[in-house]
């Protein structure tokens, strides 16, 4: 096993120490192999250190400008410090450098959602979701895009599908309560709504449905 492999088997560990030691000692050992820069990278996005993990994803891009998932891990870190641009520019590149995965086209497709693009986002969310099925945040977030687009059977589809995954996805209940709600289905609408209160009964907007329909069905 080398040290990269080592490396990362410490990280799945929660030995971020660890993890960060044999990292460094591979970037000595080879100063030019992007991975171990990216690898590094990781370690300390992983610990809260995001400015050092930016840094060391710009080096390894700098090293190998088809480094795709130095892309793709500076994207998440600008999309968790809410630089949305920044965060799809990096998505972007990393598709352009062929990183074909189901995490970059979910990535991307998130973050366009988040800039109030959905008809953007619609097609990278659906792509990940084809390429992992069993990811239930996937399908709701792909739901979500649907739902915007007012192509709500479909929205219904992948909010059941996100259920079926988690049935624990108390956002995902609440949903299709609002589709069903639409649908002007209020028994069912009902049902959800109170669904997704069982699973977090602070669920303020599920609380707030679960009134309007009891309201309707008083009348």
């Amino acid at each position: 096993m080398d040290k990269n492999q080592q490396g990362i088997k410490y990280m799945q560990e929660g030995k971020w120490e660890e993890a960060a030691k044999i990292f460094m000692e591979a970037i000595e050992e080879n100063p030019k192999d992007a991975v171990s820069y990216i690898n590094f990278g990781n370690v300390l996005a992983a610990v809260g250190e995001n400015e050092k993990a930016l840094s060391f994803f710009e080096k390894a891009m700098q090293l190998d400008e088809n480094a795709a998932a130095a892309y793709y891990s500076a994207g998440n870190l600008y999309f968790e410090n809410e630089n949305l641009e920044a965060a799809k520019n990096m998505f972007e590149k990393a598709l352009q450098k062929g990183l074909d995965s189901s995490d970059n086209y979910f990535m991307l497709g998130l973050t366009l959602a988040q800039l109030e693009q959905p008809r953007l986002a619609l097609p990278y969310l659906q792509r990940s979701v084809e390429l992992n099925e069993n990811d239930p945040e996937a399908h709701f977030q792909y739901g979500l895009c649907l739902a915007g687009l007012e192509l709500i059977d479909a929205a219904m589809e992948q909010f059941q599908a996100c259920i079926k995954l988690d049935e624990n996805h108390a956002d995902a209940f609440y949903n299709l309560g609002v589709a069903y709600g639409y649908q002007e289905n209020g028994e069912q609408a009902l049902a959800m709504f109170e669904k997704a209160l069982q699973i977090q009964p602070d669920h303020m907007l599920a609380g707030y449905g679960k009134k309007l329909m009891e309201k309707g069905t008083d009348q």
